[in-house]
């Protein structure tokens, strides 16, 4: 739990050096990137947590990497202090918490949606607009498929679930059935 604290704290310093900057959604994709690429990589970690490199060499090096890729100054200059304080453990929470506050601010939401087979554009708008005329606001779905539900579709919006899957309605008809 206080990972996620610290995280939370750092994420809130990128918030608002983004919202100066007019770049929040930028930050957010670049924080993703670095987050993925570090969890992808596991050289890069072995040098980011070894006790052997000083943190000042870690952070020149994370600073480079991003700086190649045409990063705003600021950005390197937050990822490096993050790396100095011996936080880059953290950068996939860091990106959660961050990801989290730019939705909140833009009043949109996150929607994990399962279906049996891959949706073609036309069916992913289409849902897309129904979650957003049901929940009210903007919604962000990302999509995944599960051959296991057979039909029909699952959405999760944070703590909720939605299962209109043609698997579930099978298991409610077998125990409705059972139950006489």
């Amino acid at each position: 739990m206080a990972g996620s604290a610290v995280a939370t704290n750092y994420a809130e310093a990128l918030f608002a050096l983004g919202s100066k900057s007019g770049r929040l959604e930028e930050y957010g994709r670049l924080l993703e990137a670095t987050a993925a690429a570090l969890a992808a990589s596991p050289e890069v970690q072995s040098v980011l947590v070894s006790p052997r490199v000083a943190k000042t060499a870690k952070s020149e090096l994370v600073g480079r990497a991003i700086a190649r890729i045409g990063a705003p100054r600021e950005f390197v200059l937050y990822l490096q202090a993050v790396v100095k304080r011996g936080r880059q453990a953290l950068f996939g929470d860091i990106a959660a918490a961050y990801g989290e506050l730019v939705d909140r601010s833009l009043g949109r939401i996150r929607a994990s949606v399962t279906l049996a087979r891959t949706p073609d554009a036309a069916i992913e708008s289409s849902i897309r607009s129904a979650l957003a005329t049901q929940l009210g606001t903007n919604v962000l779905p990302t999509f995944a498929v599960d051959a296991e539900i057979l039909g029909g579709v699952v959405v999760r919006v944070g703590d909720r679930v939605y299962d209109g899957s043609v698997k579930r309605k099978l298991v409610r008809l077998k125990r409705s059935l059972l139950a006489r």
